[in-house]
């Protein structure tokens, strides 16, 4: 019989650079900006410094550069690095379906396997396509979290795919590739519950390391378990049910159906957070006695609901506490890296917010999702009047995108303090031009200002 894992390589192998619509080229240049954007406002943070560490102890000629430095590393460990530098700040893009995902995670393996493999930018943007392809589509088919699971585990699969694609890998390598990575890489939703540490911002890193190492493995001649999918213990058995899947073709690509971030917080929030800055100005001087935001499972279930999520000790937790970010919105007028700062996490004023704070499931909202990621607020204020508000297409949605300006414009605020101007100008213009690149390291090695 043909394997579900024979579709994809078929699939993947089959795939070129012709096929591949000018609107998605573009759309692959804009996560490229934005996701370096994202790593450099996470450059200093713990998780980066100690990621870059690991990879700067191990140095490996023509493979992986680790972002902005001259170092280059082995593609496997370039692919963590830079990822977990892309995902810390929980700033980089969002698909929401049965699993929401953070899709741009593939680009730390597509980046390291490119420059790896002395490939050019074309190759760099179709293998872009494919990680974002075999991932959304997976999110479409079966959900990992209802059983416990968290979305990495299909990042080690496309990840997988996006390097075997630039290793030129046969579809009976990139079967086994995908053997290779797919028994051993499924990852508990441990990392996303209670008081989260830095772990959150590595998980997918790590899964694309994992990815890339079995893609390598499979060009060196490595086999993999075989049905990975169908098997008696593969994935259909152990963790999802059966499903089907369905790739896309020309003007059909998944990176299209993705949400580029407008605040630096989990996804679920940002119509929340959209919605009570409409609303602050309708305030005046009264004071807010309560807050009620009428939401949907996803959202209740993964940063409404949970005890840790009402009292965050750590930036991890903040940025995925729904009762934060909405009070922080409303004390600051935005939401921004520094509203996750230490002292912000015991500021009287956010607390006494959060105190003031109701998250419930509405069935109308819950209709609204994944479509949309409807929040509904009620503000009850000190005279007793109510102000309402519900945003089902936030900022930055596939329903409401960011214009090229509205990307460039937070890239260069993410880039400020810790690359010059001249510099942010060079990586945009380079950006731009990725499909015209014989070489991605003017992307990856510039000079980072002192701390």
């Amino acid at each position: 019989m043909t394997t579900m894992g024979r579709t994809i390589a078929d699939w993947v192998h089959n795939l070129d650079y012709a096929q591949i619509d000018d609107a998605t080229i573009h759309e692959v240049k804009r996560r490229v900006i934005d996701s370096i954007g994202c790593a450099l406002g996470a450059y200093y943070a713990p998780p980066s410094m100690i990621t870059r560490a690991v990879a700067e102890s191990t140095h490996d000629t023509r493979s992986g550069i680790v972002l902005g430095t001259t170092h280059s590393t082995r593609p496997d460990l370039a692919a963590f690095t830079n990822g977990t530098m892309f995902r810390y700040l929980d700033y980089n893009d969002t698909y929401l379906s049965l699993e929401p995902a953070h899709p741009s995670d593939n680009l730390s393996a597509v980046i390291a396997v490119t420059q790896a493999t002395g490939r050019h930018g074309k190759d760099a943007i179709l293998a872009a396509v494919i990680g974002y392809e075999i991932q959304c589509r997976l999110c479409d088919a079966a959900s990992l979290r209802a059983h416990g699971w968290d979305h990495v585990f299909y990042g080690a699969l496309s990840t997988t795919m996006a390097a075997g694609k630039l290793w030129n890998l046969s579809p009976d390598a990139l079967e086994h590739a995908l053997g290779l990575s797919g028994v051993c890489n499924i990852a508990t939703r441990q990392t996303r519950t209670g008081q989260m540490s830095h772990w959150k911002a590595c998980a997918f890193a790590n899964a694309a390391r994992n990815g890339v190492f079995a893609a390598d493995l499979a060009r060196r001649g490595m086999s993999g378990p075989y049905e990975m999918f169908e098997g008696p213990k593969g994935i259909f058995n152990q963790l999802t049910g059966k499903f089907d899947l369905i790739l896309g073709k020309k003007d059909d690509y998944m990176i299209n159906n993705t949400y580029i971030k407008y605040w630096p917080a989990e996804y679920h929030s940002q119509s929340a957070i959209e919605a009570v800055l409409a609303l602050r100005p309708e305030i005046g001087d009264r004071e807010v006695t309560e807050i009620l935001i009428r939401s949907f499972e996803a959202a209740v279930s993964i940063i409404g609901s949970e005890r840790e999520k009402w009292r965050p000790t750590s930036r991890e937790t903040a940025d995925h506490s729904m009762a934060y970010c909405v009070a922080a919105a409303l004390v600051d007028g935005d939401v921004w890296l520094s509203s996750f700062d230490d002292d912000r996490l015991t500021d009287p004023k956010l607390l006494n917010l959060m105190d003031k704070t109701k998250i419930v499931e509405d069935d109308d909202c819950n209709k609204g999702y994944p479509k949309g990621i409807p929040n509904h607020l009620v503000l009850t204020l000190s005279d007793g009047s109510t102000l309402e508000k519900r945003v089902d297409f936030p900022r930055g949605h596939a329903g409401n995108p960011m214009t090229d300006e509205e990307v460039e414009t937070k890239f260069r605020r993410l880039a400020e303090g810790v690359i010059s101007e001249s510099t942010a100008d060079t990586i945009l213009k380079t950006a731009w031009k990725l499909d015209e690149l014989d070489d991605l390291t003017p992307l990856m090695t510039f000079e980072v200002l002192p701390r």
